[in-house]
């Protein structure tokens, strides 16, 4: 169950990148700065509580 959850939380982390990404190029830049701090607890959360090892 731990590395179905660690594989969730990298699709949300490519997920968040793309919005960023296409949040930035709209020029809503509140939103894709959200976006990529949200990206980027989200890896930390997976590094350190989701994957084994």
């Amino acid at each position: 169950m731990g590395n179905a959850l660690a594989t969730a939380a990298a699709v949300l982390v490519v997920l968040l990148f793309g919005a960023a990404l296409f949040s930035l190029s709209s020029g809503e830049y509140a939103v894709a700065g959200f976006c990529f701090l949200s990206a980027s607890l989200t890896i930390y959360i997976r590094a350190t509580r989701l994957v084994d090892g």
